[in-house]
């Protein structure tokens, strides 16, 4: 017997508010089957006033409530039985979270819910990726945001660590990375990747999955380090509208994909990795198969 039902994950980053929207397909004696229906992106860019200001301007929060009011409808009109929204590092910041996200609630009936780093490193890491790896690699798995990285180290199929890192796109753009950060993500790279003989990055994030389309590979290809360095390079040599009217990059994308690209290669460097996959996985896929096997708490619609 065939049953296919709708699950919704809102995913509120530090550069922008996501709603994907899957079909949930169960029969009889198969596998679940997770397929995506709908995906809406709104480049809110929290971050630049979290990292900055320590709270969301009143401008941002207003078009917060609009995009969270538009995300109700289309849960309404799609016919969600469940979603679960999580906030990540903008929100887990910003003093003033707290009276946004009740205003969320009561104006469009969504509950928000500000996660910590290493839960979204374990949200993430529930994601389809063991269909994408090789069980007999190791790999650091690397999410990118605009406020914060997620790093894990993968070897044999299984988990070994995780960790967090306030580096992320938002705040390298408005240099407000300490020095000190950079530093103590090389060591934890390279302590956890240095008892592995050979190592492969597994790349998550808006700018990586953009630039994987740009190159042309075919889906499970990887990227050498030597194209996403050359990548970079050129890059740099473009203004930022330049990026946009030449490189026909969206405008909220135009400037983070350098210091997103930046910090890929630095994770290519200290784990002496090759190559990066791009299995086109993140935050809200994990949300939905995370709510599917209940390992998360989620909302009835």
């Amino acid at each position: 017997m065939l049953k296919i039902q709708k699950y919704a994950a809102i995913d509120i980053g530090s550069n922008a508010v996501r709603l994907l929207i899957s079909n949930i397909i169960e029969q009889d004696d198969t596998k679940v089957v997770f397929k995506k229906n709908s995906l809406v992106r709104v480049p809110i860019r929290l971050g630049a006033d979290v990292f900055l200001k320590g709270e969301i301007s009143e401008y941002n929060q207003e078009r917060m409530l609009d995009t969270m009011k538009a995300f109700s409808l289309l849960i309404k009109s799609h016919g969600v039985v469940r979603y679960k929204a999580c906030a990540t590092s903008a929100m887990r910041e910003a003093a003033n979270s707290a009276p946004l996200a009740e205003k969320v609630l009561e104006s469009c009936g969504i509950h928000i819910e500000v996660i910590d780093g290493e839960e979204e490193a374990a949200i993430i890491a529930a994601t389809d990726l063991q269909s994408f790896i090789n069980p007999n690699k190791t790999y650091l798995y690397v999410d990118v945001g605009g406020g914060s990285t997620e790093f894990s180290v993968i070897h044999n199929g299984d988990k070994k660590v995780s960790r967090s890192f306030k580096i992320g796109t938002v705040r390298l753009l408005n240099d407000i990375v300490k020095n000190e950060t950079w530093i103590e993500l090389e060591r934890w790279i390279k302590e956890h990747t240095s008892p592995y003989e050979k190592i492969a990055l597994i790349g998550s994030g808006g700018n990586i999955n953009k630039i994987f389309k740009i190159s042309g590979k075919d889906a499970g290809k990887p990227l050498t380090y030597f194209y996403l360095t050359s990548y970079y390079k050129m890059l740099q040599n473009y203004s930022y509208e330049e990026r946009i009217t030449k490189l026909n990059l969206n405008q909220d994308r135009a400037d983070v994909i350098i210091p997103a690209t930046r910090i890929y290669l630095s994770a290519m460097k200290w784990s002496g990795a090759k190559d990066i996959y791009v299995p086109k996985i993140g935050l809200s896929d994990g949300i939905i198969k995370s709510m599917y096997f209940e390992t998360v708490s989620s909302v009835t619609v």
